[in-house]
Parts: structure tokens; C-alpha cells; sequence
């Protein structure tokens, strides 16, 4: 497989510290799998908790430096590291399908999102401004923001690649430094991201790369440390919890991007076609591994039929397989693990009296693979309802009323992202801020930018990333009183 990349230094196996390519202090790899093929693509450092601290105490004195630099010199960086991306888009896409199983089309379009947010804020962050606030007329207050200091960052394996410049990107821009703990699942695309940043010029130090399976030992180093100011983190909500906990005895400042329950409401009114569509492109991208996936299917009653019956012809010709063959629409899911709890919640529906439309049993492709699925029959006391599937698996619910459409969507403790079709604008807006969640999609489920607020509610997080807003967790406010203006 790699001898298809054009470029073999993007493919790296040691950490990322101060700059230089660092084996773990103990001598101990672990493999990456390609989880459609079984094939082991490489042996990556195995570092933990000593080289987490190195990396900390790196990131510290490089950020001195690096925020004293003017907004443009920071930005010029990340403008050539945009660049350098968008031009090894084919081999950033081979990576990624390789070790995380995403059709490449699908990682071609991760690659040109993820760089998208390197040219935002290498924009954004010249315009981080200030206020100054008349009080008396000899005193004035000054507002200026600073960078909060150095980052953890812990980012998952679904998008290996956007999740690492979503966080990395504003954080460099206003004058932090980072350290990232990228999924172990999927390392070479953090590191490739590392060594592209190097080529763009980033001063030693300033952004370093922990890869390991120690988890937990790593994850302590991160949140136990005074030094690190801000920890940002995308993933589970009980792996967020934990994290928020271990952060409070520093008071560290924290950002969470959580799991998701995502309601899909199509109305009576919806262009039918519009709405199938939608809904097959959000449940089933990245094989239905996205935090933002149409989780949940509610569908009104005199609608629901023709819904159901247009969705699975559709889910039909799939084409599942490995993500590096042409043709190939869906890839595998990323563990064994994953196929199981997939697998035990489409049981679960079904000993609670769920009809399988289409699919329900793990694929024959390898045992990585999950048959897309679509489920009738399904209420809200099963799993399919109550919690993130995070596979090819679409329950359709049926509600009467949009009073009930709106209650069943909020029957959750998530509230990430949401949808709705309708073609009644009254509905639309009723509808939309009666939803409990950070974002809604209205006829429309291909909602996530690199100029849009990403972030969610309740138990599915908090913070923003992206948009002018994503600079804010990376700054503190600082006010300066100035007395005396009237002296002579």
C-alpha cells in the first residue's frame, strides 16, 4: 500500500518531541492494522507517561518564543502548512483509508477539511482584539487577550485527520504551543500532519506528538500537570467525564466534543427524496462513525412507509468493502469490538420485536464489517434509541405529531448535532429552537465547516471549535486598569 505514496517521508513512526523523530524511551511499538485487510502497516513508538512529561516541559519553554512573535509570523506558518497539506492530499487520503478503513474519497474530502481549518485560522488569529472601556476621567480600562499557554490535545480515530487541525490550528494562531495524543488506532496520519508542520517552519517544540496504547497513563500526565493550562478533547462522554474530573484539581480549562444521539425529524411536509437522501448520507458516512451521525430515524406517520421503502432500496447498493478498492462506497468498522456492540444493539431491537429491513448480521467482507441496516418497528425503550450506535445501522421511528417529534428528540442526554426536513418555515423555527442541541440542520445534514460553531450541549460537551468563536478556549482575558490619565 505504500508504495502509492508519492511522498514515502509522510509516512513516520516515532514520536514527535522538540521538533525530532523520538523512539519510546522503553524501546516498546505497537502495530497499526489496516482494519479492512488485517495487514500490519507499521510498528509506531509505544510512549507513555515520561515521554508525555518531556513533551509538556518542551511545550512550556517553546511557547515562550512562540508567542512573543507577532500574529502575522504565526499565521504565515500555518498558511504554509495549508499548503503543504492540500498538496499531499492524495498521500494524507492513502494514510488514513489505510489505517482507518473510510472509503478514500471520503478521506480525500477529511484531508482538504482538515487543512481548511489550518487557512481559517491562520486568517482568525491576526484578528484576536481587545477593548478599552471609559470609567472615569482620569482612569481607563484596557481588555487584551492572551494565549491561555500549552495545550493538550487527545483526538479520536474517526476523522484522524480534522480533529488534530481543529484543535492544533487556533491554538497555534493566538500563541499557544501543543501537545496531541492522537488516537492509537490511528497514529500516521498525526504524524504525517507533524512532519508537514515541521516543512512549514514550526520552531521546535512548539507542537509535539505522543503516540501510544497507554491511555490512561498518558491521559494523567496530561491532566495532572500544572504546565498545561487547556486540555481539549473529542471523544466518548464517560472518557470525557473522567477527564473533566482529573482536570479539576488544576483548574485546567477544558474543551469536550462528546457523543452524540442525533435525531433526524422528517415532516409530512419534506421533500421526500431530499429528506432520504440526507439522512443516508449522515447515518452512513464513515460506515456510521461519526459523532454527528443520524443516530435516530423519526419519521411522521403518513409519511413513513414511502420513507422506508425509498431509504433501503437505496442502502441496497452499497458497495462495502476495502476503502482503497475502487468502487467501494462503505469500509469497515475500526475493532472486532465495534462489529460486537453494533452487532448486541441491532439483537437488542430485535428480541424488543424490531423488523430488520435490510442487513442486520456482521459482514461476510472480514470481521471488521457490519452489513448496512435499516430497522422498522423500533421504539424508544431499546438501545437503538437510548444510545450512540456508532455503525451502518438506521432505526426509523414513527411520531404523530411534531409535539412528539420534538419530545422524542430530546429524550437524551446528548445534544450534539440535529435535523430536520420540512418545507413549513412557521415548523422550521418552532422546531429549531425547541431542539435541545449545539446544532441543527434544516434540510440539510451536511452541516460541519471550518466557518461554523462545532460544539454541542448537555452531556454532549462543551465549547466551540471552528468559527471566529473557536479562538476563545485558547485565550484568557485580561483586564489592565490605567488611573492617573489626567496628569500633566
Amino acid at each position: 500500500m505504500f508504495m502509492q505514496l508519492n511522498d514515502r517521508g509522510l509516512l513516520q513512526t516515532q514520536g514527535f518531541i522538540n521538533g525530532q523523530w523520538c523512539a519510546a524511551a522503553s524501546g516498546k511499538t505497537f502495530a497499526v492494522i489496516n482494519p479492512a485487510t488485517g495487514e500490519q502497516l507499521a510498528q509506531v513508538a509505544d510512549m507513555g507517561a515520561d515521554e508525555t512529561a518531556q513533551a509538556i516541559k518542551v511545550a512550556e519553554q517553546a511557547q515562550i518564543e512562540w508567542r512573543a512573535r507577532s500574529a502575522k509570523e504565526r499565521c504565515a506558518i500555518l498558511e504554509r502548512w495549508y499548503d503543504l497539506m492540500m498538496a499531499a492530499q492524495e498521500d494524507l487520503a492513502i494514510l488514513m483509508t489505510a489505517e482507518q478503513g473510510k472509503p478514500l474519497a471520503e478521506s480525500r474530502g477529511e484531508v482538504g477539511y482538515g487543512a481548511s481549518f489550518l487557512k481559517w485560522f491562520a486568517e482568525e488569529g491576526k484578528r484576536v482584539y481587545g477593548d478599552i472601556i471609559p470609567q472615569t476621567p482620569d482612569r481607563r480600562g484596557l481588555v487584551i487577550k492572551q494565549p491561555i499557554g500549552v495545550v493538550a490535545a487527545i483526538t479520536p480515530w474517526n476523522f484522524p485527520n480534522a480533529m488534530i487541525t481543529r484543535k492544533v490550528a487556533p491554538a497555534l494562531a493566538v500563541g499557544c504551543s501543543v501537545v496531541l495524543k492522537p488516537a492509537a488506532e490511528t497514529p500516521l496520519s498525526a504524524l504525517a500532519i507533524a512532519e508537514l508542520g515541521k516543512r512549514a517552519g514550526l520552531p521546535e517544540g512548539v507542537f509535539n506528538v505522543i503516540t501510544g496504547t497507554d491511555a490512561p497513563a498518558i491521559g494523567n500526565t496530561m491532566t495532572s500537570s500544572p504546565i498545561v493550562r487547556k486540555l481539549t478533547f473529542t471523544g466518548s462522554t464517560p472518557v470525557g467525564k473522567l477527564l473533566m474530573k482529573q482536570c479539576a484539581d488544576t483548574v485546567k480549562r477544558t474543551s469536550m466534543e462528546l457523543g452524540g444521539n442525533a435525531p433526524v425529524i422528517v415532516f409530512d411536509d419534506a421533500d421526500l427524496d431530499r429528506a432520504v437522501d440526507g439522512a443516508i448520507a449522515a447515518k452512513y458516512r464513515n460506515s456510521g462513525q461519526t459523532c454527528i451521525c443520524s443516530n435516530r430515524m423519526l419519521v411522521q406517520a403518513g409519511i413513513y412507509d414511502a420513507f422506508v421503502a425509498k431509504f433501503a432500496e437505496k442502502v441496497k447498493h452499497f458497495n462495502v468493502g476495502n476503502g482503497l478498492l475502487d468502487g467501494t462506497t462503505h469500509g469497515p468498522l475500526i475493532t472486532v469490538k465495534a462489529v460486537n456492540e453494533v452487532h448486541a444493539k441491532v439483537m437488542d431491537a430485535v428480541a424488543g420485536g424490531a423488523k430488520v429491513v435490510i442487513g442486520g448480521q456482521p459482514g461476510d467482507q472480514g470481521e471488521h464489517f457490519y452489513q448496512p441496516t435499516v430497522l422498522t418497528d423500533v421504539h424508544s425503550g431499546m438501545r437503538v434509541f437510548r444510545e450512540e450506535i456508532f455503525g451502518p445501522v438506521a432505526p426509523v421511528f414513527k411520531f404523530e405529531s411534531e409535539e412528539q417529534a420534538i419530545a422524542m428528540a430530546n429524550d437524551t442526554e446528548f445534544g450534539l448535532a440535529s435535523y430536520l426536513y420540512s418545507e413549513n418555515m412557521g415548523r422550521i423555527f418552532r422546531v429549531s429552537e425547541a431542539l435541545e442541541y449545539g446544532m441543527v440542520g434544516v434540510n440539510e445534514t451536511a452541516i460541519s465547516s471550518e466557518v461554523i460553531p462545532f460544539g454541542g450541549v448537555k452531556e454532549s460537551g462543551q465549547g466551540r471549535e471552528g468559527s471566529k468563536y473557536g479562538l476563545d478556549d485558547y485565550l484568557e482575558t485580561k483586564y489592565i486598569c490605567l488611573g492617573g490619565m489626567n496628569r500633566a
